[in-house]
């Protein structure tokens, strides 16, 4: 697979014990690193998932919802979001 070649040719190894690098694993760090960046512009992201979902090549947003709670650095961002909405609202509650 010229993927695999690729990787060996660049010295790309995996950790031992783990699984090595895959296309996904692009595809999940593209997703991951760009809804991190929405949260933390303070975009809507709920408006911009569509957009990324057929990016990614799924059908419909509901193929991505998974992205969201992957990995620490996302949920704190969208945690530091979601902190910071009841200030903006005017109201706590």
């Amino acid at each position: 697979m010229m993927f695999l070649r690729l990787l060996n040719r660049a010295g790309i190894r995996g950790t031992p014990g783990q699984r090595g690098p895959s296309l996904h694993s692009f595809r999940h760090t593209f997703a991951v690193t760009r809804l991190t960046l929405w949260y933390r512009q303070r975009r809507k992201v709920q408006e911009l998932l569509p957009h990324l979902a057929v990016y990614l090549g799924h059908l419909g947003p509901e193929n991505t919802y998974w992205y969201l709670s992957n990995t620490p650095e996302l949920l704190q961002a969208a945690g530091e979001l979601f902190e910071l909405q009841p200030a903006e609202g005017g109201s706590s509650r």
